[in-house]
């Protein structure tokens, strides 16, 4: 990396800048806490995308015209000056423009409140090829972004979008769940101040951070380190996300397989899990989510995957599991019974961590980090875990029910 960029990109970013500069991703998702330079570092790709693609012009878009010119105006302006390049640009506020002079290339910078304006944004030659949304989260959803992406990025053989945003708490909110989608060229970065070098933040930075460290650790967690947090009420907060290898995968020694019935709207839900007990970690590594498809349909879909271990499955179906077993399917239904729900939940909540992989296990990922208690009309929690949401978690439960209530009989027995 040149010397010039060292001084104004984080060492967080060092890496994604070579995989953008390389070619390597048409699209970057920031995400993190205070301090993180996600806003620096995308306002100094927007310039170095214009240098470097002199047919392209950029749009700078926020959820709010009023919020432009101190936050995303500003900070075009300052990558400007950080790269050496001011006299190569004019600024203007009115209309809020930046011009490259060489080759008159502009950056526009729209607030969605106003969304004729970028509806007939008309550029001079070349085309828009260059897209950066600042705080996600502020927009009202996918299709919000979509509609953008789909009037601005067009008429051009090349695009680039660079999304920023501080993660809301909430697992639910949209916007964490699109930073979870696996979309095809696309990034996702997460930093935190940590990465920061002290000077660019200041000495009172990191005295408040600490300060807040130890005085509200959740709300430190949250703000910055950028982490989703939850809104108190979340049923599994021993959930990690991590890759899981194909190495590790072939290696697990204790897999298990569970899948919930369904057809649809309800899916059909099917997992697979290996348990280390020394460590109490649960691995998931394996999903199948289908919709619409008869027993014949979604046993072929399993047999596909090459195991051969026990599948546990509801046992509110016994045709179904018939039907498994006929296939070839060593299928057995799950005991349930009398509070099994409940031992079943407790016991995966008992666990030191359950880790995720979210590129095979998108679906059960979602399930788990954005199950929570249901709360009253007074906002408190109520008892009791909510039907809904949770078709991969039944999998699971079912998938290590022999695991759980083995346990349970030894510490009974003692």
């Amino acid at each position: 990396m040149d010397i010039s960029l060292r001084a104004v990109i984080s060492p967080a970013f060092y890496s994604l800048h070579r995989q953008i500069r390389a070619g390597e991703c048409r699209a970057v998702l920031l995400k993190g806490g205070r301090g993180s330079t996600k806003s620096s570092f995308a306002s100094v790709e927007v310039i170095l995308q214009l240098l470097a693609h002199p047919q392209c012009h950029a749009a700078v878009v926020r959820k709010v015209k009023d919020t432009l010119r101190t936050s995303v105006y500003a900070q075009i302006c300052w990558a400007i000056d950080a790269l050496g390049l001011g006299r190569y640009f004019t600024r203007m506020v009115s209309p809020m423009q930046v011009i490259y002079k060489p080759t008159g290339q502009t950056v526009y910078f729209f607030g969605l409140d106003d969304p004729g304006k970028l509806k007939s944004l008309k550029v001079p030659f070349g085309f828009v090829g260059v897209l950066w949304f600042e705080e996600l989260d502020q927009f009202a959803g996918p299709q919000e972004i979509r509609n953008v992406e789909q009037s601005v990025l067009r008429g051009g053989d090349y695009a680039f979008t660079i999304k920023s945003m501080n993660p809301p708490a909430s697992p639910r909110n949209w916007a964490n769940r699109y930073a979870r989608e696996q979309q095809p060229g696309q990034v996702i970065h997460h930093s935190d101040y940590r990465s920061t070098p002290r000077a660019w933040l200041g000495a009172p930075f990191f005295e408040a951070a600490e300060h807040l460290r130890r005085t509200n650790e959740t709300a430190y967690r949250h703000e910055y380190l950028g982490e989703v947090v939850g809104s108190g009420s979340a049923v599994f907060e021993n959930v990690r996300e991590a890759e899981i290898t194909d190495a590790q995968a072939r290696a697990f020694d204790r897999v298990y397989r569970g899948l919930d019935w369904g057809y649809y709207p309800d899916p059909f839900a099917y997992n697979e899990c290996h348990y280390d007990a020394a460590r109490r970690t649960l691995y998931l590594f394996g999903e199948i989510t289908a919709r619409r498809l008869g027993n014949a349909q979604t046993a072929d879909l399993i047999r596909a995957r090459g195991r051969r271990e026990r599948i546990t499955a509801d046992s509110a179906e016994p045709k179904s599991i018939s039907d498994y077993k006929a296939f070839g399917l060593p299928c057995v239904a799950a005991k349930k019974g009398p509070g099994s729900v409940e031992h079943g939940m407790k016991w995966l909540q008992s666990l030191d961590a359950i880790v995720i992989d979210p590129q095979r296990c998108p679906d059960t990922l979602r399930e788990f980090l954005e199950y929570e208690y249901e709360r009253d009309k007074s906002g408190e929690v109520t008892e009791g875990y909510p039907d809904m949401g949770n078709h991969h978690i039944d999998a699971v439960r079912y998938a290590l029910e022999s695991v759980s209530t083995r346990r349970v009989a030894k510490a009974t027995s003692r």
